[in-house]
C-alpha cells in the first residue's frame, strides 16, 4: 500500500484531497490539527508518533524530524542498497507529501506582532519534508499548493500514479516555495539586525499577471509583486474599470504615484513616458487639475493622471473630455465613476494614500547584476542646508515657487530642469545630454510665462551659460544643489542679472 504524509497549516481543500487519496487506497499519515480535521471528516489516518515511535515535543517544534520519516521520503526505490537499508531499519516508503508551511508572512504582516511571535512561525519540519520529497521526485509526488490537488487526483484516477513530468514540475514549485519562504525570513531578521551592507541578497516576488507584451510588442513580460508591498504601490492599486495594465502603463503609473506622494495639499500629476508633463496644486482637487492641465495640454493626451483627493463629478467631466490611459485616485464618487467608466478604454485605479510617505529600497537590473539603493525620498521641510548664495534674496512668493518646483525636478529624468510658479509647472526639460539644452526646452515650453517664474535644476551648473540663458528669458529665482568647483561663476552671473539663487546641498539625479 502507498503512503501519503499530510500536514498543512492552510486546510483549504484538504479534506476532499485526502478523501480522494483514500479512495485510491493510499494510507495517510498526519499530524496534530490536520489529523483532527481529517478524522472528523471520517478519513482514517496514522499519527506521526505511531510511525516514528517518538512523541511530539517542545510545543510541536520536534515531530517530523526523524529517520523513519525522511528515510521514507529520500530512499531511492531503484537502488538496492537504499531499499535494503529501509528494510533493515523498518522504514516504509512515503510516496506522497502534502505540506504547506506556518503562516510566517501573514504573521509579520499583522500590526504589533512581536519578534517572539514571528519566530514561532518559522517552520522547520515542513520545509525539511518538502525538500526531501522534492529531491526524490523520481518516486515521490510532493504538493505544496492547493491549486495542484486536482491535477494529482486526476492523474491517479486515470493512471494509478502521477507522471514523472508532473512530479518534476511539482518539485520545482516546492523549491521556489521554500526559497520564497526563507527569503522572507532572512529579510525580516536582517532588517531587525540593522545590517545594511549584507554579503548577499535574495529577493522574492509573487506573480500578479502575465502581460500582453513588454516595452515593445516583440518583448514578453510578466508583472510580479512584492509579497510585503504596502498599500501605496501600483502592485496594490485596485483596478475598478478598463482593460488590463500594460508594461508601460505600470512603469508610468509607478512614476506618477511617486510624484503624487510629494504633496499633502490637493495635487494633480500628469505623466507621460515616466516624466511629469504637468503638476499642479490648489485649494481644491479641481483647481489642482486645471493647473496641471494648463501646464501642458498637449502632452497630457494619452497620459496618466494621479489625483490625491477623491474624484468628483465636476472633475470627472473635465477628465472625460481628454484621452487618458489611466486615472488613479484614493476614491471616485458614484457619479464620477459612472461618468468616467462610460469610456471603454480608460483604466480607473483606486489607491490607498494612507502610507504614501513611506519609502524603502528600489532595485534596478543591469546586465549580470542588480543595483539596490534607497529611494530618493527626503522630506526637506526644515531645509537646514538651504542657503541663499546671491545678493538678491528670494521673495516669500518666489520661495514658495522654488519649494514646489524642487519637489518636481527630482522626478524628471536627468539632466532635468523645471520652470514653474507657486502653483504649477510651466515648462519641463527632461533627459538632455547637457544642462543648457534642458534649460532651453523648459523655457521654450513655458513661453511668455517664463517671465517672472522660477527655475529648478536637479544638479549644479558647471558653467554659467544656463544661468545667463534663464536670466535673459525672465527667470527671477533659481534653486539648485550647488557643489560645483565653478559655483561662483554661476553665482556671479545670477548677481549680474539680479536673480535670487538658493542652493540645497542635495542632488536629485534620476537616470
Amino acid at each position: 500500500m502507498k503512503r501519503a504524509l499530510i500536514s498543512v497549516s492552510d486546510k483549504t481543500g484538504i479534506v476532499d484531497f485526502a478523501k480522494a487519496l483514500s479512495e485510491q487506497e493510499i494510507e495517510i499519515i498526519s499530524t496534530g490539527g490536520t489529523k483532527s480535521v481529517l478524522e472528523k471528516a471520517g478519513i482514517s489516518t496514522i499519527s506521526i508518533e505511531a510511525v516514528t515511535g517518538f512523541p511530539e515535543m517542545m510545543d510541536g517544534r520536534v515531530k517530523t524530524l526523524h529517520p523513519l520519516i525522511h528515510g521514507g521520503l529520500l530512499g531511492r526505490r531503484e537502488l538496492n542498497s537504499h531499499m535494503d537499508a529501509m528494510e533493515e531499519h523498518g522504514i516504509t516508503p512515503i510516496d506522497f507529501v502534502c505540506v504547506n508551511l506556518y503562516p510566517f508572512k501573514e504573521t509579520i504582516s499583522k500590526t504589533g506582532v512581536t519578534p517572539e511571535e514571528a519566530i514561532e512561525q518559522i517552520d522547520i519540519g515542513g520545509p525539511s519534508m518538502l525538500r526531501s520529497a522534492a529531491k526524490n521526485f523520481a518516486a515521490v509526488t510532493v504538493v505544496v499548493d492547493a491549486d495542484d490537488y486536482s491535477k494529482v487526483i486526476d492523474e491517479l484516477k486515470a493512471d494509478g500514479q502521477t507522471s514523472l513530468e508532473t512530479r518534476k514540475t511539482l518539485a520545482a514549485k516546492v523549491f521556489r516555495h521554500t526559497a520564497r519562504y526563507d527569503a522572507l525570513i532572512a529579510d525580516y531578521l536582517t532588517e531587525r539586525s540593522g545590517e545594511e551592507d549584507r554579503e548577499s541578497v535574495t529577493l522574492t516576488y509573487n506573480k500578479k499577471q502575465t502581460l500582453r507584451y513588454g516595452e515593445n510588442s516583440h518583448q514578453s513580460a510578466v508583472f510580479y509583486e512584492d509579497p510585503m508591498a504596502g498599500p501605496f504601490s501600483i502592485a496594490k492599486a485596485e483596478q475598478l474599470h478598463g482593460k488590463a495594465l500594460s508594461y508601460n502603463n505600470i512603469k508610468d503609473a509607478d512614476a506618477a504615484i511617486r510624484m503624487a506622494r510629494e504633496f499633502d495639499e490637493p495635487a494633480a500629476v500628469a505623466v507621460k513616458h515616466m516624466n511629469p508633463c504637468g503638476i499642479g496644486i490648489g485649494d481644491t482637487i479641481e483647481e489642482a487639475f486645471d493647473r496641471a492641465y494648463e501646464a501642458d495640454s498637449i502632452s497630457i493626451f494619452g497620459g496618466i493622471v494621479v489625483l490625491n483627493r477623491e474624484v468628483t463629478l465636476e472633475l470627472a467631466e473635465k477628465l472625460h473630455k481628454i484621452f487618458l490611459e489611466i486615472v488613479i485616485a484614493p476614491a471616485f464618487t458614484e457619479a464620477a465613476f459612472e461618468k468616467l467608466s462610460s469610456k471603454k478604454n480608460i483604466r480607473l485605479l483606486k489607491l490607498d494614500f494612507s502610507e504614501a510617505a513611506s519609502a524603502g529600497k528600489e532595485f534596478v537590473s543591469v546586465l549580470g547584476g542588480l543595483l539596490i539603493q534607497d529611494q530618493d525620498w527626503i522630506a526637506e521641510t526644515d531645509k537646514p542646508e538651504w542657503k541663499v548664495v546671491t545678493e538678491t534674496e528670494p521673495t516669500p512668493e518666489q520661495l514658495k515657487a522654488l519649494e514646489l518646483n524642487w519637489k518636481v525636478v527630482k522626478h524628471v529624468k536627468s539632466n532635468a530642469i523645471v520652470v514653474g510658479n507657486t502653483n504649477r509647472t510651466l515648462g519641463i526639460g527632461a533627459g538632455q545630454m547637457n544642462r543648457v539644452g534642458a534649460v532651453k526646452i523648459a523655457i521654450e515650453q513655458a513661453g511668455e510665462l517664463a517671465e517672472g517664474a522660477v527655475l529648478a535644476s536637479d544638479a549644479f551648473f558647471p558653467m554659467n551659460d544656463s544661468v545667463e540663458y534663464a536670466a535673459k528669458h525672465g527667470i527671477k529665482a533659481i534653486i539648485q544643489p550647488g557643489g560645483s568647483i565653478k559655483d561662483q561663476d554661476s553665482i556671479d552671473k545670477a548677481n549680474e542679472y539680479g536673480i535670487a539663487m538658493v542652493t540645497t546641498a542635495t542632488r536629485h539625479f534620476r537616470h
